[in-house]
């Protein structure tokens, strides 16, 4: 079973959780001390718009590896992630793997950031043996 449905199956079976659905963030509401207050929100099928108040917000960035445009292109695991070696080389030379896209377990930016940087520095050193 994928992450996002069984994320999905916990949110909706949680009595603690409301799911407001067609809705986006239209704007971000801080309290006087510049902390998190409210967010409006706006019905992208209505365009009614509210505020709800809230503690703090997380913006999630996704559960699917948007890696499409390298079908058939790069190996990739049956879910679409891309698979890559010595943790950011792909099979073909000067091409690197790095972040969300390899990344199934933790999916964040700081990943995206670390593996980010190895990709460069391999790249880096893939340039500067073709120089030679």
């Amino acid at each position: 079973m994928r992450a996002s449905k069984i994320m999905a199956d916990r949110v909706l079976a949680n009595k603690k959780i409301e799911p407001v659905w067609n809705t986006v963030v239209t704007k971000y509401i801080p309290d006087e001390k510049g902390e998190m207050r409210a967010v409006r929100l706006r019905n992208v099928k209505t365009n009614e718009e509210r505020e709800l108040p809230v503690a703090c917000v997380f913006v999630a960035i996704g559960h699917d590896p948007n890696t499409k445009a390298f079908a058939g292109k790069l190996d990739a695991d049956p879910e679409g992630y891309l698979i890559a070696k010595n943790l950011a080389e792909s099979k073909h030379p000067g091409v690197f793997i790095a972040g969300d896209v390899a990344d199934r377990v933790y999916k964040q930016a700081v990943t995206a950031a670390g593996t980010g940087c190895a990709a460069a520095m391999d790249a880096e050193r893939y340039l500067s043996g073709l120089e030679h």
